[in-house]
């Protein structure tokens, strides 16, 4: 949606073989604010994205178990912001390293976004 919002993709159907990489940064910008508020919004509410509802998990704060209001916001940004750094890779490794770190977490399992906003992902069986 945002490569079409900003010309991006038009430009690369336009000219194979070439990007406007100017679009396209706007256009990862675009995305990662948009997901960044989506993720806040509703982690702080109810501790859950739609994905977390359909799986039944949602994310808790360590210490209570209770939503992560705030900390939702925490946890969002470390999630979303890397990742305008993709360009430069630097978004890739860490969000490689950000899912894979829950391998060696023990016991809680906690990705590194989640270590940051001391939350965990637990069921939400009801």
């Amino acid at each position: 949606m945002a490569l079409t919002a900003t010309g991006a993709l038009q430009y690369t159907m336009d000219h194979p073989g070439e990007q406007d990489m100017g679009k396209v940064t706007l256009a990862l910008i675009i995305t990662m604010a948009l997901y960044f508020g989506y993720e806040g919004v509703m982690l702080a509410r109810s501790g859950q994205t739609l994905g977390k509802k359909a799986l039944r998990i949602r994310v808790a704060m360590l210490s209570d178990g209770n939503v992560p209001a705030g900390q939702g916001w925490v946890r969002a940004a470390v999630y979303v912001l890397p990742g305008m750094l993709i360009p430069l890779l630097v978004g890739t490794v860490f969000w490689l390293v950000n899912s894979a770190s829950l391998l060696w977490d023990k016991p809680f399992q906690r990705c590194l976004h989640d270590k940051a906003a001391r939350t965990v992902v637990v069921s939400a069986v009801r």
